[in-house]
This record gives C-alpha cells, structure tokens and sequence, in this order.
C-alpha cells in the first residue's frame, strides 16, 4: 500500500557558476535510480543563464522509496508538526533540501532542492489533506 501522494516533483536551479552535472547528482541523491531529470532554460534576475533541473516521480513504490530515505535523514517529526505551513491551497506538501548536502550524497533539510509533494484527499479539502500528509509522515 503506498503513501497517499499522487506525485512527487524535485526542482532545482542550477546557476551559471554551478556545475550542471553535480546539481543532477544532488537531485539523484533524493530520485529513484532510473527517474528522468528533465532541463529547461531560464534566466536569472540579472539576466545571467539558469538552468531549471526538475523530475516526477509518479509510482507509488518509488514515492515510497524517497519518504524512506527522508525518515532515515531528516527530521521528519518537525516536518509533520510544520504540516499547516509547508500545505499549499493545492494540497501539496513542500519540503526544502540542502543542495549542497545532496551534492555530497546525504539528504538534509535546507534550500536549493524543492520536494513537492501532492496529497491525495479525497474529498480534496485542505483538513482531509493534511490528515492523510501527517498519518504518512509517521
């Protein structure tokens, strides 16, 4: 049985003074082995070249798999208690990962790697949403 998301997303930016392939990595860290990483141009606030490194994984045993790894390595009690804050009007959960952390393989809380994950609640109301976020954060 798995966890009650209907996906998860992971995006990161990566800045012209990054190495594009250590910022893969980073997000490879956090992924599914075979997950795709997909690349789309941007532009900073400067106009200097950013590159928006995102993925989605969708089955249900590899979303299992990344809240594994997420109870293993970051504090997953705070994340439940900070449920009402981190629940968007679209019931998904955000959470912040160190990039420079998952650039060295070790999975942290922080910023540079946007997890997004959309609940499923059925009805969709943001209560039902984060019952389902809090039971799954056990």
């Amino acid at each position: 049985m798995g966890l009650p998301f209907h996906y998860v997303d992971l995006r990161a930016f990566c800045y012209a003074t990054e190495d594009e392939d250590r910022v893969r990595d980073a997000l490879r860290t956090v992924l599914p082995p075979d997950a795709a990483i997909e690349a789309a141009e941007g532009e900073g606030h400067h106009g200097d070249p950013i590159v928006i490194l995102s993925a989605r994984v969708e089955r249900s045993a590899e979303i299992d798999a990344i809240f594994d790894r997420l109870r293993e390595s970051i504090d997953i009690d705070r994340v439940r208690e900070e449920l009402d804050e981190r629940l968007d009007g679209n019931n998904a959960v955000y959470v912040g990962l160190d990039k420079q952390a998952a650039a060295r393989g070790e999975i942290a809380l922080g910023e540079g790697i946007t997890l997004r994950a959309k609940v499923e609640a059925y009805p969709a109301k943001r209560e039902t949403a984060l019952e389902n976020a809090r039971e799954a954060l056990r």
